[in-house]
């Protein structure tokens, strides 16, 4: 690969990991550019190879948070387990099933997390976990089953919808929200990362020049969320996701007209 290309997905690796670690949604800049870079690769390798630098980086990120702040480990290994199994599942899915056809799905998902964000000026502001009877729990586990599947089955935007569920449904404030969903995505991009390498799907030297990249931009994000609370978290939320719209949007626009 020329080296131009190469620092172009570094750069791209370093910024995914930042935005990552703080509100998710970092596939959407690193996987374009691995298309963009190699544009003769198949997308199960593109999507492999995502997942070893998404994994170091959020990794990276996840211990940073446990070190800071108090994770609520009841609700989060639970959900981290079920979804990386999910995820499992959505990656032995992605070689039959063409990940475009979430594509349109992204961004009115994405919407719908906007929306709701908005529309509730104090979601997230302060932290108060809640005990969840039978039926709110098993509409949360199922919640986050899809979420594992997505994430192996496509992925991008993964964090910030684990982020709405910890805060919705769970009571978090955007800080312990961003903590718990890094981890519940270390356990999906392992399991992704476990399927696709066993596969023969991962450009191991380039993932790993990008996983050293995607960590030192996780650092700076992590640092930053944790200096700057749960406050700056929403904000960055509510601005990172109406930027994943329009650019998930747009892709999904130049898919249609590409028919």
């Amino acid at each position: 690969m020329a080296e131009p290309a190469t620092l172009a997905l570094l750069a791209a690796a370093f910024a995914a990991g930042a935005i990552d670690a703080i509100v998710g949604g970092g596939g959407l800049i690193q996987l374009p550019a691995l298309a963009t870079a190699l544009p003769e690769a198949p997308p199960p390798t593109l999507l492999g190879t995502s997942k070893l630098a998404g994994l170091a980086g959020t990794a990276s990120a996840a211990a940073h948070y446990v070190r800071a702040v108090r994770v609520a480990w009841r609700t989060v290994l639970p959900a981290a387990l079920l979804a990386a199994l999910a995820s499992l599942a959505g990656s032995a899915t992605v070689s039959h099933v063409p990940a475009q056809l979430f594509r349109p799905l992204v961004p009115v998902a994405l919407g719908a997390v906007l929306a709701y964000t908005l529309a509730h000026k104090d979601l997230g502001r302060v932290h108060a976990p809640r005990a969840l009877d039978r039926r709110a729990a098993l509409a949360g586990a199922l919640a986050i089953a899809a979420i594992g599947f997505y994430d192996g089955f496509f992925g991008p935007g993964t964090g910030s919808f684990l982020m709405l569920l910890f805060v919705r449904w769970y009571g978090f404030d955007f800080l312990n929200a961003s903590a718990a969903a890094r981890l519940v995505n270390v356990a999906t991009n392992a399991t992704s990362l476990a399927w696709f390498g066993l596969h023969g799907r991962v450009l191991w030297p380039l993932g790993a020049a990008m996983a050293i990249a995607n960590v030192a931009g996780a650092q700076l994000g992590a640092r930053t969320a944790l200096r700057r609370g749960a406050g700056f978290v929403r904000a960055l939320f509510i601005a990172i996701v109406g930027l994943l719209i329009a650019r998930t949007a747009w892709d999904a626009l130049r898919l249609v007209l590409a028919r």
